[in-house]
């Protein structure tokens, strides 16, 4: 658009100018050569002493139709003899002297050299009309296939970013691009290696410590009750319970390189979600004579494991349930930021109470008689996720879930396909 911009300003205008110069032109050279052949014609009349009237000089007023004139002749005696229509005040001529002194002047309308000279430019002016609504479409044709690509670019980035690390893309066909995206995916690889060899480096050392562990607990045990030293025996408990604390940090530390796989998030319709979850709580709050209204928004995707986000809002939509009263909604609002949505559970209950709010996703706390893991639980699922699970409000209660989402100006079902598959040069969806 920018390069049209400056061809148009640097041919068009001048264009335009020249083209108005040259149809004043013509028509300059047009009325002399008429006022000139008018001139012979008088000259020769006069010479053959015929009367110069209205009707002798009519027919070149008439010569040409497209540009009526009007002809005014001053004979030697001072007679004047005019021909044509009035053309008013503003009038455009040429004038011309025969040998024997008749003083001829042939005239057009003013408004007629304007036009003339306008269309010339208003010619112009539609062909760069025209240039601009063509250099529109090639660019758009142009920037959509450049800009397709890069989007597919950025969707497989947001999804290492949220956990899924080995995206694969296909050839776009644009090098730098094409280039780009081989970086990318050698980046991923690079990344999934570490990932893999942190994850078995922790499980190897989770292993290796818990042979030595369990030996030292056997001994410790041992100790205790052959011990007759009550001194000693008070000792070797304490350091079995110390080592039976050891022993479950390494369980929790091969637990967690277990599930640290890395790659589970994928694009989720937050309504498809809703769905399940409405399928599976509606009639137990109907039960309960209580309502639960969900509202997913407009189509809106988010990077997440499905079940583990299924998962944590099962956790939700049940404490809401168990401690909460009147109407439990779930509802998606957006965020600040561009690419984040948060999903929001709240009820008409009580609330939380203040000395339980700071601590209400440590494990084992609890305000009733439950055991106080389904918070912290569903706390790691989310975090595991590039997500956060907080208590937005205390009373009535709202526990916010902050996730990933496709940016707004880009169109989910058509950018991002769920799974690691990306097709760049077709656009398709892997079903």
């Amino acid at each position: 658009m920018a390069a049209v911009t400056v061809a148009v300003l640097l041919l068009g205008v001048p264009m335009s100018i020249f083209g108005a110069l040259y149809t004043r032109e013509n028509l300059d050279q047009n009325l002399r050569l008429r006022t000139q052949s008018v001139t012979r014609a008088v000259e020769t009349r006069v010479n053959m002493n015929y009367p110069v009237d209205a009707e002798f000089l009519q027919r070149w007023v008439e010569e040409d139709s497209e540009t009526p004139a009007r002809i005014t002749v001053t004979n030697l005696d001072g007679t004047v003899v005019t021909a044509g229509p009035d053309l008013g005040e503003r009038s455009y001529g040429a004038e011309s002297t025969s040998p024997s002194g008749a003083h001829v002047v042939l005239e057009i309308s003013g408004s007629l050299v304007f036009w003339r000279a306008a269309r010339v430019v208003i010619l112009v002016v539609v062909a760069s009309l025209v240039a601009f609504a063509l250099a529109a479409m090639v660019a758009l044709w142009s920037a959509r296939r450049l800009a397709a690509p890069l989007i597919y670019l950025a969707a497989s980035a947001e999804q290492i970013g949220s956990g899924q690390v080995r995206p694969r893309l296909e050839s776009s066909g644009v090098e730098e691009i094409d280039l780009v995206g081989a970086e990318l995916v050698r980046t991923s690889d690079r990344l999934a290696g570490r990932i893999a060899a942190e994850r078995q480096f922790a499980a190897n050392v989770s292993h290796q410590l818990r042979t030595p562990l369990t030996a030292l607990s056997m001994r410790l045990e041992e100790i205790q009750l052959v011990s007759d030293d009550e001194e000693v025996r008070e000792e070797a408990r304490i350091s079995l319970e110390q080592v039976e604390r050891l022993v479950d940090v390494v369980d929790d530390l091969l637990k967690a390189s277990r599930k640290a796989d890395g790659g589970t998030t994928e694009a989720l319709l937050l309504k498809e979600v809703f769905a399940q979850q409405a399928d599976e709580w509606s009639q137990v709050f109907e039960r309960d004579g209580r309502t639960l209204e969900f509202d997913a928004g407009d189509d809106v995707s988010v990077f997440a494991t499905p079940g583990a986000l299924a998962q944590t809002l099962a956790t939700l939509i049940e404490n809401s349930l168990k401690y909460g009263e009147g109407t439990t909604s779930v509802r998606v609002r957006d965020s600040k930021s561009d690419t984040g949505v948060v999903i929001e559970v709240a009820d008409e209950g009580p609330g939380v109470d203040d000395d339980l709010a700071p601590r209400i996703f440590e494990r084992h706390v609890t305000a009733g008689q439950g055991s106080g893991l389904g918070l912290a639980l569903a706390r790691d699922l989310v975090t595991a996720d590039g997500g956060r699970l907080e208590l937005a409000q205390r009373r009535p209660p709202v526990f916010a879930i902050f996730l990933s989402a496709v940016p707004k100006r880009l169109d989910p079902n058509s950018v991002l396909p769920p799974g690691a598959l990306v097709v760049v040069g077709r656009r398709r969806r892997r079903r």
